[in-house]
């Protein structure tokens, strides 16, 4: 066998700027690396997450809307409900506020009860005629 002869390998920084040469050692078929870019800052990295983000934003929401379409328009019923209800509080409220016009509704109130009771509640005919009424209406609006 022959002795294998060591070849001594010393590192030169060569004449291009980041690139290095290896002495003794054939460098046309070694991979070369670009030289390192600066680390970006933090600030940086927090500003590309950022980007990044609001890019996705929209597929985002247009998945979420899509799998949850109708827990959020229950959602959104029930909200726009409450919001009716206290807008129609509010006006009542300014409504009453407004002198004499308080009793006089509660008077007009009264007064379609008591006609209510009389044209439909007491005969068994009108009974009937007003379950009929209802019967028609609630197959117009359900269909």
């Amino acid at each position: 066998m022959e002795p294998q002869e060591q070849q001594t390998v010393s590192v030169n920084s060569g004449s291009q700027q980041g690139i290095l040469d290896l002495d003794g050692v054939e460098t046309a078929n070694l991979p070369k690396l670009p030289p390192a870019t600066a680390p970006e800052s933090q600030w940086q990295q927090i500003f590309g997450q950022i980007t990044d983000f609001l890019d996705k934003l929209p597929d985002y929401i247009g998945g979420l809307f899509n799998n949850n379409k109708q827990a959020l328009l229950t959602f959104f019923l029930i909200l726009s409900a409450l919001i009716t209800v206290r807008v129609v509080l509010a006006l009542l409220s300014a409504v009453n506020s407004i002198p004499l016009l308080e009793p006089t509704f509660e008077m007009i109130g009264l007064g379609y009860a008591i006609w209510f009771s009389f044209r439909y509640l007491l005969k068994s005919e009108n009974r009937r005629e007003l379950v009929d009424k209802f019967s028609w209406l609630k197959q117009q609006t359900l269909g």
